[in-house]
């Protein structure tokens, strides 16, 4: 493990679960802006005249489809009519230096004439402009402060912040103030750039598979293909002894300074006692068991995914009591990891791009404890593409924001979402592996999540093979996608 310069710890206020209705939380509460800590204020800013106090917006620069003046202290940008794409009308500031595994936070103060959905970006400022943040957000008559947490995929000093206001047949009026991005000095922080890459597991599934079949002629291929490449390990209650598990896993990836990633995967009714069923006996049972897992990660950095299909799936439990049991327990799960992990980025599963409404779901993850934690999953062990899944997860983010004035960073499986879905989920034919764990890719890190090779069920192209288990033909099929 790298020592960082300095950890954040955030401190963040108790909102109350709220009343379900229809699976989902009652009318949101808008939390009050936390005041700037200490450490936040003393954070390097990498941006220039960002309170337009000296009554010019230089060097911020705009397009043609735009006019850009400072008046009564905010920066005013009108935007014309009939701009086809959001970047068709564009102001920003280049010259922006970025280190990647570094974590930033672009923060801004805005409004606008009419309620208009626009982006900003953080990207390369020359071709192909590869862009390290995307985040999608709400505007309308209201002034409200946005916070986007991100890392960087980009080492460059060619780096630019951008408004991208276009993609609408009206003009519209767009008010900016208070625009900052900053960093933190030294090595950074966070566990990316804490470590030096994602860990691959010599104990998962795949690499044991290879280890007891070296004579077999699929070995050299799924080793090449699955079993080398950096994966997330599952605990649940399959796990007799889930602290020394969880220890031991973490502090095989320290000592190689790598990033581990990790699922907790042992809620109560685990997947409505379909094929993974099972999870822990009871609520008490289950504070006890996240409680140790947590405490048993520590200080070291970590990645975690909470609970798989447990926010999406709360349609299946029978009533109201046991749906607001569920998020009264993830919600303690995102506070114990926060508590007991302030070097894990932890985020809390979302479903995937065709399941759940992203403002229902908006509405689930806050009542869950989102806000305690860095964000949230897609995706995982499901099929959708990058692309699909991230629009879906700027929906659920702009539906955070327009709800509870925030927004969370979120984490895509990419395990086997190759060929994209043909609607089925339970080990369907035709799909391939996914792009391999990095940073970036259109959310903040794109991961393998599920096990290529680990079988969904007793269903599809492995009907005898149990969920969890490795089966080489699945993972053959994935690699070529057949």
């Amino acid at each position: 493990m790298r020592t960082p310069r300095s950890v954040r710890r955030l401190s963040l206020s108790f909102v109350p679960l709220l009343a379900l209705a229809a699976c989902g939380p009652a009318e949101p509460v808008t939390p009050e802006a936390p005041a700037l800590t200490a450490q936040e204020a003393a954070l390097t800013e990498l941006l220039t005249n960002g309170t337009f106090s000296s009554g010019s917006v230089a060097p911020w620069w705009n397009n043609a489809s735009t006019q850009s003046y400072v008046e009564s202290g905010l920066w005013r940008v009108d935007v014309a009519a009939n701009t086809a794409n959001p970047w068709d009308a564009i102001v920003g500031q280049s010259g922006v230096t970025l280190v990647a595994g570094r974590t930033y936070t672009l923060a801004f103060t805005a409004r606008a004439s009419a309620t208009i959905t626009t982006q900003a970006t953080v990207q390369q400022e020359t071709a192909p402009f590869t862009s390290t943040l995307t985040r999608s957000f709400t505007l309308d008559g209201t002034s409200r402060r946005f916070s986007f947490p991100f890392t960087s995929s980009l080492s460059t000093s060619q780096g630019q912040v951008t408004f991208q206001l276009g993609g609408r047949a009206n003009a519209v009026t767009v008010r900016l103030d208070d625009i900052s991005l900053t960093t933190e000095s030294g090595s950074g922080s966070g566990p990316v750039a804490m470590t030096s890459g994602f860990y691959v597991d010599p104990n998962s599934n795949p690499a044991v598979w290879v280890r007891n079949n070296s004579g077999d002629g699929r070995a050299s291929r799924i080793n090449a293909s699955i079993a080398s490449k950096p994966m997330a390990r599952w605990f649940g209650n399959w796990n007799s002894n889930i602290s020394q598990d969880v220890s031991n896993f973490v502090a095989a990836a320290d000592a190689a300074d790598k990033l581990p990633v990790l699922v907790a995967y042992n809620i109560p009714g685990r997947d409505c006692g379909s094929h993974s069923g099972g999870g822990a006996g009871s609520a008490d049972a289950y504070r006890t068991w996240i409680s140790a897992f947590a405490t048993a990660i520590g200080n070291r950095p970590a990645v975690v995914i909470v609970e798989p299909d447990g926010v999406a799936q709360l349609d299946c439990l029978p009533n109201d009591t046991e749906r607001a049991t569920r998020l009264s327990l993830i919600r303690y799960a995102s506070e114990q990891l926060r508590d007991r992990a302030p070097n894990t980025w932890t985020y809390l599963d979302g479903g995937n791009a065709s399941w759940i409404a992203a403002d229902t779901m908006a509405q689930r993850l806050e009542s869950a404890g989102v806000r305690n934690v860095r964000g949230f999953s897609l995706n995982v062990s499901n099929f959708y593409p990058t692309a699909q899944s991230t629009t879906y997860g700027n929906a659920v983010n702009a539906a955070l924001n327009s709800r509870y004035g925030y927004t969370r960073q979120y984490i895509i499986d990419t395990s086997r979402n190759g060929n994209g879905s043909n609607g089925e989920w339970c080990n369907p034919g035709g799909r391939k592996l996914g792009v391999t764990s990095q940073t970036g890719g259109g959310a903040e890190m794109l991961l393998w999540v599920k096990t290529p090779g680990d079988s969904d069920g007793q269903c599809g192209i492995a009907p005898g093979t149990p969920a969890g288990q490795f089966s080489p033909d699945i993972a053959n099929r994935l690699i070529d996608g057949t």
